[in-house]
């Protein structure tokens, strides 16, 4: 119950009608309650405007600070941690609300792609306008056609000036490369519960084992088996941390017909047993023997396995 005084909140900033939705983070249970990872069906931007905290994407913890801004992807585990006075301006959106050419070279859903910025001079300017400007009309307009289109062209400008941001970091890589990961992505995203094999997504494709693994090594440096292996293991991280769901049941979801096999391939690849990191997820502490990594704008617990020689 409710009692006067007091704000309602929400579990999360749902897009609306237009499928577009903004609201303020303490508007939210989000930081009110960091007792477990969850995963969001939409697109999640983050910027903060007061304060100084920690979130995590894919077990991934950035701090936060006025300027930081966030990007989580649909289905990306996500928790906030507390903060003194930590708030942020969110913004969410359907996936499939934008056609590829309206945000043309934008990661949408492009996993590994850049999930945090500290904005500053004339870039946090303009983004702060853009989100300012959408939480109005947003809030103005909430039906028709018109409204809509409003809305979603707001948010493909968005997204194209926080792909700007990053336009001149990009790796060199060959159209050809580039392409040929993409659908490598997209198939692994389909298909990494039913197939690990590398020969598998080459074949679907219609190119070499050897041709995916350069592609793979040019975007990610890492090799394609590498790729597909992380992909695995992240969503078995996401499900320990984010489900009730056994053990045993997650390994069979990930293609292991034997819980041991589970154990065995998730342990080589967390560095832990799947208990102990739900445990891990669960309280938010590292357990005892785990390496830290460098303190740095973001830390990942555990860390992942080092690249084969």
């Amino acid at each position: 119950m409710v009692t006067p005084g007091q704000q309602r909140t929400r579990p999360a900033p749902a897009p609306l009608g237009a499928g577009v939705g903004t609201c303020a983070l303490s508007a939210t249970d989000l930081a009110a309650d960091p007792a477990r990872p969850r995963r969001l069906p939409y697109h999640l931007l983050v910027l903060t405007t007061a304060g100084h905290g920690t979130v995590e994407i894919d077990f991934v913890a950035h701090r936060c600070r006025p300027g930081t801004l966030l990007w989580v992807r649909p289905g990306q585990a996500v928790r906030f941690g507390a903060g003194p006075g930590l708030d942020a301006a969110l913004v969410t959106w359907h996936r499939d609300l934008l056609a590829a050419a309206e945000i043309t070279g934008v990661p949408v859903d492009d996993l590994p792609g850049p999930a945090r910025w500290q904005l500053a001079g004339e870039d946090e300017d303009a983004i702060l306008s853009e989100v300012a400007q959408l939480g109005v009309d947003c809030a103005r307009h909430r039906s028709g056609a018109i409204a809509a289109g409003l809305l979603r062209h707001q948010v493909a400008v968005l997204l194209l000036r926080i792909a700007l941001l990053d336009d001149g970091a990009r790796a060199v890589t060959s159209v050809a490369e580039a392409r040929t990961f993409v659908r490598f992505r997209r198939d692994l995203e389909a298909g990494h519960a039913q197939s690990r094999r590398v020969e598998d997504y080459a074949a679907r494709i219609g190119c070499s084992v050897r041709t995916l693994t350069r592609a793979s090594l040019a975007l990610t440096g890492r090799t394609a088996k590498q790729v597909v292996d992380d992909r695995v293991a992240l969503e078995a991280r996401r499900l320990l941390a984010c489900t009730e769901l056994s053990v045993a049941e997650i390994g069979r979801r990930l293609g292991f017909g034997e819980p041991t096999n589970f154990g065995r391939f998730f342990h080589r690849e967390a560095g832990m047993s799947p208990g102990a990191f739900r445990a891990w997820a669960a309280a938010a502490e590292t357990p005892a023997g785990v390496p830290q990594p460098a303190a740095g704008e973001g830390s990942r617990v555990p860390a992942p396995r080092p690249a084969a020689e």
